[in-house]
């Protein structure tokens, strides 16, 4: 079974493809992340799955390459900084720009509030609420609050191995 995945959001938030990588495997370090330029894409494999991971920049230049690099995917994973509420707007209209396309109709989404170690980040249901995803009827959608600094709850990441 291959799985094709597109890895989305603030550029300064996202787990870039190494991570994801380690997460996988179950492997956490997170202390040389590095936001990702332009777009990066990694292969894993687990067992008789494969997943394409497309790890693409979130800088405002590379967001209009966003809906190229979703075309058949399984799945998008949309990383959103859930401390810096100035940006969460702007987010939102982001995500429900790029899944208002054509041909991401019915395509799953996990959201991640990414930095819920800091103050003031929101939680799930406040993040449910700034990204008005109870708008999204046409389509399984989920958000989870994580902290890939402190490893809190990344293994939303790893449980989707199975």
């Amino acid at each position: 079974q291959k799985v094709l995945l597109s890895l989305l959001g603030d550029w300064k938030t996202r787990i870039n493809l190494s991570r994801m990588y380690q997460l996988f495997y179950n492997k956490y370090n997170f202390e040389d992340m590095i936001p990702t330029v332009g777009f990066n894409m990694r292969k894993i494999t687990k067992g008789n799955v494969t997943i394409k991971v497309w790890d693409i920049g979130g800088q405002p230049r590379f967001r209009s390459m966003w809906e190229r690099y979703c075309r058949g995917v399984n799945a998008v994973v949309y990383m959103v900084d859930a401390a810096d509420l100035e940006k969460v707007e702007a987010s939102k209209n982001e995500l429900h720009s790029l899944i208002d396309k054509p041909q991401l109709h019915g395509i799953p989404v996990l959201v991640l509030g990414n930095k819920r170690d800091l103050p003031g980040a929101l939680d799930e249901k406040q993040l449910i609420e700034k990204l008005n995803l109870s708008a999204i009827q046409d389509r399984e959608i989920c958000c989870y609050s994580i902290s890939c600094k402190e490893k809190d709850n990344i293994e939303i990441l790893s449980s989707m191995r199975s």
